[in-house]
């Protein structure tokens, strides 16, 4: 079990650094939007590269944070039923979402992904709008995000079968009292 808890310590920050170091694509989206907005409307001049590397840098964003927001607990949930449970039916959702729903949808993406990068990387696939940007490097962030997905969800299977079998704490006890992963929760508490 602690082999499998380092391994899991190793794909946390593996995912930690690139989902933080991706969300600084959206502040650079902006810019280049910005940028793009300002040179059109003043000089009249913009070309498609420019709106296509806005979508290129929002869609390596999300693409590249999921893992991330997996890993701190900020993905999308349906709390109705399972917030009222105890911790350990929860740890017991958590690992039967992540092994049926959560592994095979993002390994099956990740397969069927593979081609359409190979095809864009053998044809050098550009955009079909004049002055567009090469596509292949978008088509690999999607395998790669689904991996790292694939990884953290794997990750937080581990973690809650240790705490299960009482060789480690519960994982998303620390997430609700870490106040960067939720804001809101902490100015419920210091009200």
């Amino acid at each position: 079990m602690e082999a499998l808890l380092k391994f899991c310590s190793i794909v946390d920050r593996v995912n930690e650094r690139i989902g933080r170091a991706a969300s600084w694509l959206t502040l650079l989206a902006v810019v280049v939007c910005t940028v793009n907005a300002l040179v059109r409307y003043s000089v009249n001049m913009s070309s498609n590269a420019w709106l296509e590397m806005q979508w290129y840098l929002n869609s390596g964003m999300f693409l590249l944070v999921a893992a991330y927001a997996l890993k701190i607990n900020a993905h999308v949930r349906i709390d109705v039923i399972a917030g009222k449970l105890s911790q350990r039916a929860q740890a017991w959702i958590d690992i039967v979402g992540g092994l049926l729903f959560l592994l095979p949808a993002c390994l099956i993406i990740a397969w069927y992904s593979w081609p359409a990068l190979v095809s864009s990387w053998n044809i050098n696939e550009m955009s079909s709008d004049h002055g567009g940007l090469i596509r292949w490097p978008m088509r690999l962030l999607i395998p790669v995000a689904f991996v790292l997905l694939s990884l953290q969800g794997i990750s937080e299977v581990i973690k809650r079968i240790a705490f299960l079998a009482g060789r480690a704490p519960n994982p998303a006890a620390h997430l609700a009292a870490h106040p960067a992963a939720h804001p809101a929760d902490t100015k419920r508490e210091a009200a």
